[in-house]
């Protein structure tokens, strides 16, 4: 017979970054920072994922769609 594991796994909380570092706000042209928010596809990490608060993910989206705009960074992987 075989038996699952019922035991939950929980991750650690993630703290936000840019309130860690005290980040007012994000900038659209530092790259650096705006390639560890998006996948290698393109798309935008998820706040569960990435740990960011609300603020500051809607700031990063925000960069990231100026980023994009302006050829800086690719709209697709």
């Amino acid at each position: 017979m075989i038996v699952k594991d019922k035991r939950k796994k929980f991750r650690e909380v993630l703290k936000c970054r840019f309130c860690r570092d005290k980040v007012e706000e994000i900038d659209y042209k530092d790259l650096q920072v705006l390639q560890k928010m998006v996948t290698s596809q393109g798309k935008l990490y998820s706040r569960k994922r990435s740990g960011n608060c609300a603020k500051h993910q809607r700031q990063a989206q925000q960069a990231v769609k100026r980023a994009r705009f302006i050829a800086l960074l690719p709209y697709v992987g």
